[in-house]
Order: C-alpha cells, then sequence, then structure tokens
C-alpha cells in the first residue's frame, strides 16, 4: 500500500473527514534552503544522517500535503538570531494570507522590539507561535522576553516550543527553563514540540501541572525516533490520559521516512480509535476552533 493509500484508509477507518498537523515547516525558499544543507551536512544539533524525504518545490509540497488528507497544518518559522523574527513573520503572514488552509504562524527572538512585532503578529490574526529553544540558544525567561510572554499568554495563543535535548542537548533545552516560564505565566499555552524527548516524563509532568500544556506528536515512536529517544514503555500509559492534550504534528517536509509511516506510528500503538481521532483532529480542532 503507497503512503497516499495508507493515509486515505487511516482516514477512513477512523471516519475523519482530514488530519490537523500543527508541525508544519514553510518557510522563504532561501531559508529553507540553508535549512536543508545543515541537515545534509549532519550539523551538530541534527548528530546523524538525517535525508530529507519531501524536497520539493513549495507548490509540490502543498499538494503533497493535501494529497494525504491533511486539512490544516502551520508555517512553522523560527529565527537563530536577533533581526530576523520580524522579517519571518511578514512572510508567514503573507504565506498564510495565499494558503487558506496554512494556520497563520508567527515566531520571536529575544531582543529589544520583540513585543512590537508580536503584538502586531497577534494583531494580524497569528493563530500560533513557534520557538525553537535549541536553534536559537537562548533562554525562554530571558528578561526581553518578558513583555512577548505576557501578551501571547493574555491572547490565549498556543505556542509550539522545542525544548526538549533531542538530538541534542543545548544550554537552555529540557524542563527546568519551561518550569521557570510556566512559574511565572502559569496561564501560557504551550505546545510541546516532540512530547519534549527524550525528557518525556518530565515534560508529561509539567503537563499534569498546568492545564494549558500540551504535546506534540512530532516525529515521534517512528522507527527513526525510537532508534535515538525512545519514548519509554513505562510511561505509555500517560498517553492516555493526556489523550485530550495530544496533538499530531509530522515535521513535514523535513523528515527521514514517509508521511504514512508517521500515521502508522501512532497507530501501532494500540490505543485505540478514540485516541487516534483526538490526536489527529479533534484535539487541533477544539484547540483552533476548526468546524
Amino acid at each position: 500500500m503507497s503512503e497516499d493509500d495508507y493515509a486515505a484508509d487511516f482516514r477512513t477507518r477512523l471516519g475523519l473527514s482530514g488530519i490537523i498537523d500543527i508541525h508544519t515547516h514553510f518557510m522563504p525558499e532561501q531559508v529553507l534552503r540553508k535549512v536543508w544543507d545543515y541537515f545534509d551536512s549532519a550539523g551538530p544539533l541534527i548528530g546523524r544522517s538525517w535525508p530529507i524525504a519531501y524536497r520539493d518545490e513549495e507548490q509540490v509540497r502543498l499538494k503533497t500535503l493535501r494529497g494525504f488528507g491533511v486539512r490544516a497544518f502551520t508555517s512553522m518559522v523560527y529565527p537563530h538570531k536577533a533581526e530576523m523574527a520580524a522579517w519571518l513573520n511578514q512572510w508567514s503572514a503573507d504565506f498564510a494570507a495565499r494558503t487558506p488552509d496554512c494556520l497563520h504562524t508567527s515566531t520571536f527572538y529575544p531582543e529589544p522590539g520583540a513585543a512590537g512585532y508580536v503584538a502586531e503578529a497577534l494583531a494580524a490574526g497569528a493563530r500560533i507561535f513557534k520557538v525553537h529553544i535549541q536553534v536559537g540558544q537562548f533562554s525562554p525567561v530571558d528578561p526581553l522576553l518578558t513583555e512577548v510572554w505576557g501578551l501571547i499568554q493574555d491572547a490565549g495563543v498556543p505556542v509550539v516550543v522545542h525544548c526538549g535535548s533531542g538530538p541534542t542537548a543545548g544550554k537552555f533545552t529540557g524542563p527546568g527553563p519551561i518550569a521557570a516560564l510556566l512559574e511565572r505565566f502559569p496561564r501560557l499555552r504551550l505546545i510541546i514540540a516532540h512530547m519534549g524527548a527524550p525528557e518525556y516524563s518530565e515534560f508529561l509532568d509539567i503537563a499534569a501541572a498546568y492545564d494549558g500544556v500540551l504535546l506534540d506528536t512530532t516525529m515521534n515512536f517512528t522507527d527513526f525516533f525510537e532508534a535515538a529517544d525512545p519514548f519509554p514503555v513505562g510511561e505509555r500509559g500517560r498517553l492516555r490520559e493526556f489523550g485530550d492534550r495530544i496533538l499530531f504534528g509530522s515535521d513535514f517536509p523535513n523528515i527521514p521516512y514517509s508521511y504514512g509511516h508517521a500515521l502508522q506510528s501512532l497507530e501501532r500503538l494500540e490505543l485505540g480509535e478514540d485516541w487516534l481521532r483526538g490526536v489527529c483532529y479533534g484535539n487541533a480542532a477544539r484547540e483552533f476552533g476548526i468546524v
């Protein structure tokens, strides 16, 4: 069965009209090419061979994603240095305007003026933010972000945050900085990317302490991820416990396997059809008001 056929069969068996993928990357072409070059070189933040499965032009990638039955997705952008985020936000706003099935995505970086462009993004209709602690190499409690987090908390807009120490640890990765952030801003809607790998248990503990914390399944449970950062068998029961706060993410197009494998990896957990329906559609539909 082809991956297209598997995705279609998956949706049919679950009675889903589509899939909501809250962790996909659409970026300015020159930025995405540099990201791909970094993956090709197995850079220090990658640590191993990572072939890109869907290295195509933007319109081809959109057609491919929609072909899998994805009804809504994101354009995860993230800066690695100052004076980059505002420009990425403008590109992402333009992309969302010409791509109605994309959730308007924005980002930020600890720098003077961050609160200003975040306020502008919120006023323009940003529905989700992306922060990459590992790549950006900054603390989420940097004083330059205090006003930013306050704005986002008050707006109730979720933030996908790559904060786990996988695939390689950074100075500010891990559960400690996120716990400190939530102590200051307990109403934040944080979506922990990759379920916080490899600190799965610790981030599940954080989710237990804060009702606004969700987790995404980006790359989790796939053969590729399990080989390096396996999800602990003893925590499988907590996947069911947090079933209404787990959202499907794929990392498309930057994945070294087929999109169908990401879906199959969830199905083989054998957590039931209701769990799959919630993770792959219902939970995100509720979070983003998708009818």
